[in-house]
C-alpha cells in the first residue's frame, strides 16, 4: 500500500503536519502504551473515526466508532455542516467515551470497553439547538464528573462563551441546569471561543480552548481552582512568524515518562483541517507553553517513545470482496444494497436511481476519501455494467464546487466518456470538455492529479494512453470539510434496478 504523505523523517525528527489529511478537530488519549485520536465526522458514515499510534507521529486508521444514526429521524440526505462536531475522546472506568455535539440536535455519547468496540448506540445527554463541542471530565481528586461545552451561533444566536455542568459518573445525566463558566465576551480581544477541552493538572481545573476563528486563530488555556469559576486566561499558541495559520483546537497529552504534547489542527482551505504535533512544557508560573515558545514547530525531535514502523492512513484500495476499506466514508446513509459483494477484487456499486444526479453535493450514495497530501495523483479502474440509459459513474472532486470524470450510458445504448463540473453558485453540473464514445468493452482508467494549491488535472485511458481532459479544477473545501476523492454511481428515476458500476485498483502515488 502506498501512503503519499508520511511525517517521520527517519533520523528522530518529524515534519508537520503530522496527519495531512482533513482530520478536523483532533481530540487524543493515552492508555497505556497506546495513543488514540478521534476527529469530527460530519455528516459522513461511518462516522468518528478511530487512529491509533505509538509515538504520535506515525498513525494508521482502525475504524469508526459511530454506526448508527444519531436519531431515528435523523435524514438520509447529506448534511455537511451538520452531525458530529468536534469529538472529545477519554478513557475513564475502563471504558473509552466519545462526546460530541451535533449543532441541530445536542449533546450526544458513546462508550465502548474497547477503542475497536463495540459502541453504544448513542445516548442524547443534552438536547438543544447549537450544544457544541463537548468535553467530560472525571475528576480524580474529588470523585465528581463534569461537562463542558460550546455553542454555535448559527443555531442559537449565542456564541462565545463555555457553559458548565455536573454530570453524574456514568455519562448520562446532567446533575444542574449549568452555568457559563467562561463568557469570552468579558476577555479583551478574544473572540469565537470554542472547542473547549476540560482537565484537572497541578490542583487546577483546566480549558485548553481555540478562539480568533478557523482560519486566523489561537489556542487559549483557563485555569480556576473551582470548576465553576472565575477562570484567568493566557494566549499559549499563535501563528506568530511562521506560516501556520490559526495553530488551534486539539487536545493535550502525556507520556509515560511525563513528556507533554499537543495535538491540534491547521486549516489549508481545499485540504481541510490537517494535524500538528507540538511540543508542550510548563512554566514557572505554572502555565502551559506550546511549540517553540508559543509558535508552532515545523520540524522537531520525536517525543522519547519506543521506535515505531514509518506509517500513515493507508489510501490504496483493491476493494477484496468487493469492500471498500477504512479510509473511505458515504456523504449520508448507508443505504441497503449501494454495493455489491462478491468473491473478487473490485468495488461494485449499484446505480442508485435519484432525481439529483444532476448535483453531486445532495446525492446520499457517495463513497468519499480525504485528500491525503498537498500534491499526489489519485487512478482508478471502471466499467459501467448498467445497461440503463442514463446511468453514470465516476470519480470525481467533491467540495462546494465539484468535477467529475466518468462514464454514461446514452440513449442508444453506447457508452460515453464525459467530464462535468459545478460551481459553488450552479445547482447543476455542466460539460467540462466534449464526451467522446469508449471503444471495445467499455472499460477506462481514470486519473486526478493534484498540485499545488489543491489544483486539480483530469484524464482518462481508454486504451490509448492517458489523455488531459477539460482545463485545471481549483478545488474547493464545504463549509466545514476539505475536499474530497469521491466515487459514485447512479441512474435517473425508475422503477427497475438499473445495475452495477465496477471501480477497480485504487491508487494514490505522491
Amino acid at each position: 500500500m502506498s501512503r503519499a504523505w508520511t511525517a517521520d523523517l527517519g533520523d528522530g525528527t518529524y515534519r508537520n503536519p503530522v496527519l495531512a489529511g482533513d482530520w478536523s478537530d483532533p481530540d487524543v488519549v493515552r492508555v497505556g502504551e497506546d495513543y488514540y485520536l478521534t476527529a469530527s465526522s460530519f455528516g459522513r458514515r461511518p462516522g468518528l473515526p478511530l487512529l491509533h499510534s505509538r509515538d504520535l507521529v506515525n498513525w494508521s486508521l482502525i475504524g469508526h466508532a459511530l454506526h448508527h444514526p444519531a436519531t431515528d429521524g435523523e435524514p438520509a440526505a447529506p448534511r455537511h455542516d451538520g452531525g458530529v462536531w468536534a469529538p472529545s475522546l477519554r478513557h475513564s472506568g475502563g471504558r473509552f467515551w466519545i462526546f460530541w455535539g451535533d449543532p441541530d440536535q445536542g449533546v450526544h455519547q458513546i462508550s465502548a470497553p474497547d477503542i475497536r468496540g463495540p459502541w453504544t448506540r448513542p445516548h442524547l445527554l443534552k438536547a438543544g439547538k447549537g450544544l457544541i463541542d463537548p468535553c467530560p471530565l472525571w475528576d480524580g481528586e474529588s470523585g465528581e464528573a463534569y461537562l463542558v461545552h460550546a455553542w454555535a451561533k448559527s443555531r442559537s444566536g449565542v456564541k462565545n462563551r463555555l457553559t458548565g455542568h455536573r454530570m453524574s459518573p456514568d455519562g448520562r445525566t446532567l446533575l444542574d441546569g449549568g452555568k457559563v463558566i467562561v463568557d469570552g465576551d468579558l476577555i479583551p480581544g478574544w473572540f469565537t471561543l470554542e472547542g473547549p477541552k476540560l482537565y484537572r493538572h497541578d490542583g487546577w481545573f483546566w480549558v485548553f480552548a481555540p478562539a480568533g476563528g478557523v482560519e486566523t486563530g489561537w489556542q487559549g488555556a483557563l485555569r480556576s481552582r473551582e470548576f465553576f469559576g472565575p477562570y484567568e486566561e493566557k494566549v499559549v499558541l499563535r501563528q506568530g512568524e511562521t506560516d501556520v495559520n490559526g495553530p488551534h483546537q486539539g487536545g493535550w497529552v502525556r507520556t509515560p515518562a511525563g513528556q507533554d504534547w499537543f495535538l491540534h489542527f491547521q486549516a489549508r482551505g481545499a485540504y481541510g483541517r490537517v494535524v500538528h504535533l507540538q511540543p508542550m512544557r510548563w512554566d514557572d508560573a505554572g502555565w502551559p507553553v506550546i511549540g517553540d515558545a508559543g509558535e508552532p514547530v515545523s520540524v522537531h525531535p520525536k517525543p522519547d517513545l519506543p521506535p515505531q514502523p514509518v506509517t500513515a492512513p493507508v489510501a490504496d484500495d483493491r476493494f477484496p470482496g468487493g469492500r471498500h476499506g477504512r479510509q473511505w466514508q458515504w456523504t449520508a446513509g448507508p443505504g441497503t444494497g449501494w454495493t455489491v459483494p462478491h468473491s473478487g477484487d473490485g468495488l461494485l456499486a449499484t446505480c442508485v436511481r435519484t432525481g439529483h444526479a444532476h448535483d453531486l453535493r445532495t446525492v446520499a450514495n457517495v463513497l468519499v476519501q480525504r485528500f491525503a497530501a498537498p500534491g499526489f495523483t489519485a487512478t482508478v479502474g471502471l466499467a459501467l455494467r448498467s445497461r440503463a440509459s442514463g446511468a453514470k459513474a465516476g470519480f470525481a472532486v467533491l467540495g462546494d464546487a465539484f468535477s467529475w470524470i466518468g462514464l454514461e450510458r446514452k440513449a442508444d445504448g453506447g457508452v460515453r466518456l464525459v467530464h462535468r463540473y459545478a460551481e459553488e453558485a450552479a445547482e447543476r453540473e455542466r460539460d467540462a470538455a466534449y464526451s467522446r464514445p469508449v471503444p471495445g468493452t467499455g472499460r477506462v482508467r481514470l486519473r486526478i492529479e493534484v498540485s499545488a494549491g489543491a489544483r486539480c488535472r483530469f484524464s482518462a485511458d481508454t486504451g490509448d494512453g492517458f489523455r488531459p481532459s477539460g482545463e485545471v479544477f481549483a478545488a474547493v473545501p464545504w463549509r466545514w470539510v476539505g475536499a474530497q476523492l469521491a466515487l459514485f454511481a447512479t441512474a435517473p428515476p425508475g422503477a427497475r434496478p438499473a445495475g452495477t458500476a465496477l471501480f477497480s485498483d485504487f491508487r494514490i502515488n505522491a
